[in-house]
């Protein structure tokens, strides 16, 4: 079977849920008692085009299938990237005969049947975009163009870029489910330099989303790359000192990312988490809480279920600051003693709820005086201590204006403590990613400069 088959959906569907179904079979025949499969097609095309010419052209298809069979509480696991059944039923013996050598494990197994998705909600994720080769390449063209036209400081570019990918995937086990959907992903990005020699500054935006008509304009995000681009000459270093900072919408996701990273049940059960046992307890401020909404149409982190078949849901992770729960699959839950949350495979939409109500110069003007963090280097984080120590730049603000760019710094805290220091979150709310907040003021971090 051919990822072009994705042109035919219904009968690509069709297709995977059939040899997802002959695998369950083949599982059952050869002694397992339970066996889970995962099915899936891709396929896209990505260009990049530097100074106007054509840098890299890429057409991707992809396909692979993957069976987990359990003998009781023995677990093995096969994969392969060939679809034709021959290999297919090669794959599901390789599961069984793993499955046959590995030791028991008691939390090994399906999830409970009560927590299958019955009935997925038709969540609105697949948009395919009709473009070809030659049109990406001149929407590409047009982007870079547009950020390279915007000012005659604009001295070099890393080039415009455009992807476009569409995937289906299955799910069926022997608890009688079987499901799938297909989903879509559009992006268009431009990367630019300004200035000369030791003045050279580097920047870039970008735009993405499940429908093509959804994203910014190509010469909108050329122009966009250019000013933030622009606004970094003259970057300059800072003394060492102590100070508010503001993360910008596109940093701060990630920075919530490491608290969603440390209540993830894995780092919880293997007691590697800096909010280790921490359910139940004060890791917020009591003015902001954590949704998961896995539901809402076209997002980015929509699924109708998790990657074992568990029904997704909305659920709050923290409210009012206290931590709710964990982020948990079948297997870590049961490691923890607890039940599945649905987020085998990840989470799904995280919005911050709260004091939201300010844009970014009204939290400049709070902040009065400090740093705003747009670029951050280097992965200096300790998952088990919550220490955090990276390389930095942005700009400093005095009197609640920004004054000059900043460069070459490194801001440093403990991520226990940096979270609960968090004073506003603005309502600039990027909606680019799974993370969907706006930009966060702290109260305080280490500023490591000159």
């Amino acid at each position: 079977m051919s990822s072009a088959d994705l042109s035919d959906l219904e009968g690509a569907r069709a297709r995977l849920e059939t040899l997802a179904e002959e695998a369950l079979g083949l599982a059952r025949g050869a002694g397992a008692s339970a066996a889970e499969v995962g099915a899936s097609l891709a396929g896209g095309l990505s260009v990049t085009v530097r100074k106007g010419e054509v840098e890299t052209l890429e057409h991707q298809r992809d396909r692979g299938f993957g069976v987990t069979v359990y003998f009781g509480q023995r677990k093995g696991s096969a994969s392969t990237s060939d679809l034709a059944p021959a290999a297919v039923r090669e794959t599901v013996e390789k599961a069984c005969t793993i499955a046959r050598y590995t030791a028991e494990d008691p939390c090994a197994g399906l999830p409970d049947p009560e927590f299958i998705a019955r009935n997925p909600p038709d969540l609105d994720l697949d948009h395919p975009w009709a473009i070809d080769a030659d049109q990406a390449v001149a929407l590409a063209r047009d982007c870079e163009a547009a950020g390279l036209d915007a000012d005659t400081k604009i001295s070099n570019t890393e080039g415009g870029s455009l992807g476009t990918h569409r995937s289906l995937r299955v799910h069926a086990n022997s608890h009688g489910f079987t499901g799938g959907y297909a989903s879509t992903s559009h992006s268009l990005s431009c990367a630019l330099i300004a200035g000369k020699g030791d003045g050279m500054q580097r920047d870039y935006w970008y735009t993405t989303a499940r429908r093509p008509e959804d994203m910014e304009a190509p010469e909108a995000v050329g122009r966009h790359a250019a000013r933030r681009t622009l606004r970094r000459l003259g970057a300059r270093q800072l003394s060492t000192r102590s100070a508010p900072v503001l993360f910008v919408p596109e940093l701060a996701r990630g920075f919530l990312g490491h608290m969603l990273a440390a209540i993830r049940g894995g780092a919880q059960y293997r007691r590697s988490s800096f909010l280790l046992d921490a359910a139940g307890s004060q890791v917020l401020p009591a003015w902001m809480s954590l949704d998961e909404r896995p539901h809402v149409p076209r997002a980015p982190g929509s699924a109708p279920f998790d990657a074992e078949g568990v029904a997704t849901r909305d659920r709050s992770l923290v409210e009012a600051g206290v931590l709710q729960g964990y982020i948990l699959s079948t297997y870590s839950a049961r490691r923890l003693g607890l039940q599945t949350t649905g987020n085998a495979g990840g989470i799904h939409n995280i919005y911050v709820r709260g004091d939201g109500q300010r844009d970014f110069d009204a939290l400049l003007r709070e902040m009065g005086r400090g740093l705003v963090v747009t670029e951050l280097m280097g992965q200096g984080i300790n998952p088990v201590t919550g220490d955090y120590s990276r390389g930095a730049g942005g700009f400093w603000v005095e009197g609640g204006e920004i004054v000059h760019p900043v460069q070459e710094i490194t801001i440093a805290g403990n991520l226990k403590d940096l979270y609960l220091g968090i004073r506003a979150a603005g309502s600039d709310i990027d909606r680019r990613g799974v993370i969907q907040c706006g930009s966060l003021l702290l109260d305080r971090m280490t500023i490591a400069g000159d």
